[in-house]
């Protein structure tokens, strides 16, 4: 077994606090990554603080991992040591159902998906997350990091980049489309940056004025404050796909009412509470309201690939262990730009 520290929370009104404990000793398949940058996602406090009630203690959070791979077992053949590599929201699945098979291990048709932190591994272990020294992993979960990318920004691309930037590209936001995009916080940034790049024209919608020149220095070409009376009036049937990264609830029947005909509502904030949605608003153009998953191996990949070649990554605000918990209070405030990324040189 591999040694290792991380930090911890031991109940859900728990302070995190440093926690020692093992990793597996690698298997043929295996990739030993020294982690470097781990970001901070509001899962992480959801899942901390029990919100969604199945949290399990120990839990060490963090799924957004980037590092070095320190040792590789005897069968890896995708990476070397020294090399750059990440993992993201998961380790494991199934590897046989046709959701595996293609890549899409996000939607494992079996239930074998394996988070990377509060879930059951394939030995039968807990897996704990990236708040930690080191991780272990099969080298079919692990991704290569483009060398162009600062490391410590890219860590929010392994859950938040992909996120975004799946849901983007399956319903087709590209040149010629209309996108919006609702809510201008660690999610809303990548997908603005993304569709952005993508070549859609960009509708930010935001609750606050200050945020305005935030949104259009990241690619927004328009910007709509949705706290304005009628805001939606002069919107009507005029965007193609609007993608929601709110994760509190809210009323989405404007954002219903904003559709073209045949268009597609996706929320991917998952909001705790179930949203109302009034089947007159759907039926009224043949709409859709949708979700998402982060995305499979294979096109967390390709948007990697993608950030390479455009150069982007998330704006952070680095941190350290010792204040994981006056983030995670920002981070309920929605009060950071955009993004946490814990140094693990203060771990």
């Amino acid at each position: 077994m591999i040694k290792t520290r991380g930090w911890a929370v031991t109940s859900k009104t728990a302070a995190p606090a440093p926690f020692d404990f093992e990793r597996r000793e690698l298997g043929p398949h295996d990739v030993l990554i020294d982690i470097a940058f781990c970001g901070v996602c509001h899962t992480d406090l959801h899942l901390a603080r029990d919100e969604w009630g199945f949290s399990s203690y120990p839990l060490v959070p963090g799924h957004e991992i980037v590092g070095l791979v320190a040792r590789v077992g005897s069968a890896v053949t995708r990476f070397a040591v020294g090399e750059r590599a990440g993992v993201g929201t998961f380790v494991d699945s199934c590897r046989e159902c046709d959701a595996c098979k293609a890549g899409e291990e996000i939607y494992c048709e079996r239930a074998a998906y394996v988070p990377t932190y509060n879930g059951i591994d394939r030995d039968g272990s807990r897996t704990f997350g990236g708040y930690s020294r080191q991780i272990v992993v099969d080298e079919r979960y692990v991704l290569r990091i483009p060398h162009n990318l600062d490391l410590a920004a890219t860590a929010p691309l392994l859950c938040a980049g992909i996120t975004t930037y799946s849901p983007l590209r399956h319903w087709g936001a590209g040149p010629g489309k209309r996108i919006g995009v609702v809510g201008l916080g660690g999610l809303g940034h990548m997908a603005l940056k993304f569709a952005h790049a993508f070549g859609a024209r960009v509708v930010q919608f935001t609750t606050s004025e200050r945020k305005i020149e935030d949104a259009k220095r990241l690619g927004a070409d328009e910007v709509v404050l949705t706290n304005a009376a009628g805001w939606h009036d002069k919107l009507a049937g005029s965007c193609d796909f609007v993608l929601d990264c709110v994760s509190v609830s809210h009323d989405i029947a404007p954002y219903l009412a904003i559709l073209k005909r045949d268009a597609t509502y996706c929320s991917i904030g998952l909001p705790a509470e179930p949203m109302p949605v009034s089947a007159f608003a759907l039926a009224a153009g043949r709409k859709s309201v949708a979700s998402s998953g982060s995305g499979g191996i294979k096109e967390t990949q390709e948007m990697l690939d993608f950030c390479g070649t455009h150069a982007i990554v998330s704006d952070i605000e680095l941190t350290s262990y010792d204040r994981i918990d006056s983030a995670w209070q920002r981070l309920a405030k929605a009060d950071v730009k955009y993004r946490f990324v814990l140094d693990n040189r203060s771990l």
